[in-house]
């Protein structure tokens, strides 16, 4: 039997996209089926009302942090247009004492001081330059010499305040990690890899305009979701409610936990790790306002970490990431829930999410409740990959496997909770199934004279 379809990628994300214009740009015939009735994934932006309202928190670090986006964005060109993805200034500040402390995550906020004191800013330039020294991989936290060691681990031996203040909030409330279950490698490799906040960027048209820009020149098919893949001698069957279909290999770029769902057929080495690859579930609440607010202090400016809030982890201020996300004199500001604040909230209905939320963000933002003109509950019970040391352990054999008719892509291959994490992932995903349409490639038969 033979199909007409090389590769069918399952999911529209950022990592789905990437491997499906990696392939096409091969030679080979893709088409990227996603369940959704828009593509982006967990990088979606929605447009209500005037406004650009960013399911996540998407920021772009320089290209020697995210070297894969970049190559993307280039290729696509994304950067012929300057003001495209402009800089976010004051990108990251700690609430701390009643107000905004600047410059977080930036060589100047350790002058500044960030909301910590001397001594745990010194322990702040000590940790960080113990990193660099040990330069962990974060395509490879595997390697890292505290494999076994988490977030907590790696923080107690220094001042209380880094935990408190500024770098637990920042596992707690970016990527939802409990500190005590997160694994120590990938945050560690993740901080090295990222920079100064300094750098951070944005894209002006919303968080989704490169998964945009790739869909527009890919086979997209969406409302089509997948219920299993099937290896077999012909090819790959996916079966969907809209009908299966058959391609001579697949790429499931979808969350781990999907992944062992629609492919339980799959080797051991994949198992294994697919099973130890869990999730931090997170809660997004976007707030439509009637003018813009901003916290004491913050001047400029995009998140605020709210440390050692039950419910709220971070506000961000998305009129300040760019201006376009809001119309002429509006405000646009999210809510993010703090690990505890997503247990109590993730079934919660959306008005008690809201009145919660915004009961808690009043100290930050005075009065907000007030300017609210409509909300948006943004839920993902995939929310980020949650690299625990058992993870890590398993993931050498993953690396290992051959190529095969079924691969995968997406954050967790690597444990990097970014969208780099999951273009960087394209390119392996891509090298491989290209590896495996060579390897079964059908010979041409030369008729003898």
């Amino acid at each position: 039997m033979s199909t007409s379809i090389d590769v069918a990628v399952v999911g529209a994300g950022p990592a789905g996209l990437a491997t499906a214009h990696l392939l096409a740009a091969a030679g080979h015939t893709v088409r990227v089926l996603e369940s959704a009735d828009a593509v982006g994934g967990r990088t979606r932006t929605l447009r209500t009302d005037g406004h650009l309202i960013d399911t996540g928190a998407e920021m772009i670090p320089s290209a020697d942090a995210y070297p894969a986006t970049w190559r993307l964005i280039r290729a696509m060109g994304l950067d012929a247009d300057p003001e495209a993805i402009p800089r976010v200034r004051d990108a990251l500040s700690v609430w701390c004492g009643g107000r905004s402390r600047r410059h977080a995550g930036r060589p100047l906020g350790l002058l500044t001081g960030m909301g910590l004191s001397p001594r745990a800013r010194l322990d702040l330039t000590r940790l960080l330059r113990f990193l660099e020294r040990a330069g962990p991989d974060p395509e490879h936290p595997e390697k890292a010499a505290w494999g076994e060691s988490t977030v907590a681990d790696l923080l107690r031996p220094h001042h209380p305040q880094l935990r408190e203040r500024l770098l637990g909030p920042l596992a707690a409330g970016f990527f939802g990690w409990p500190l005590d279950r997160a694994a120590a490698a990938p945050f560690a490799a993740h901080l090295v890899a990222s920079g100064s906040t300094a750098t951070w960027r944005t894209y002006r048209d919303g968080m989704d305009t490169l998964a945009r820009t790739l869909a527009d020149r890919l086979d997209v098919r969406t409302r089509h979701p997948i219920t299993g893949v099937v290896p077999g001698p012909d090819g790959v069957r996916l079966d969907s409610p809209r009908g299966a279909l058959t391609a001579r290999a697949v790429v499931l770029a979808v969350p781990a936990p999907v992944a062992a769902r629609l492919h339980p057929g799959a080797p051991e080495a994949e198992r294994a790790y697919l099973a130890a690859c869990g999730y931090a579930p997170m809660l997004r609440l976007s707030l439509m306002l009637d003018a813009p607010l901003s916290p004491r202090g913050a001047r400029r400016g995009f998140a605020v970490l709210v440390p050692g809030d039950p419910l709220l982890g971070v506000v961000t201020l998305d009129h300040a990431k760019h201006p376009g996300r809001a119309p002429r004199g509006r405000g646009l500001v999210s809510l993010i829930a703090a690990p505890t604040g997503v247990g109590e909230l993730l079934d919660a209905p959306d008005d008690e999410v809201v009145r919660r939320l915004v009961e808690r963000a009043e100290h930050v933002l005075p009065g907000v409740g007030a300017r609210v003109r409509g909300s948006v509950v943004h839920r993902f019970r995939h929310g980020l990959p949650l690299p625990e040391p058992r993870t890590l352990a398993a993931r050498p054999a993953f690396v290992a496997r051959p190529p095969a008719a079924v691969d995968y892509a997406g954050d967790w291959i690597s444990l990097r909770p970014c969208s780099e994490g999951a273009v960087a992932s394209a390119f392996t995903a891509a090298e491989r199934t290209a590896a495996f349409l060579a390897a079964t490639r059908e010979p041409t038969l030369i008729e003898a004279p």
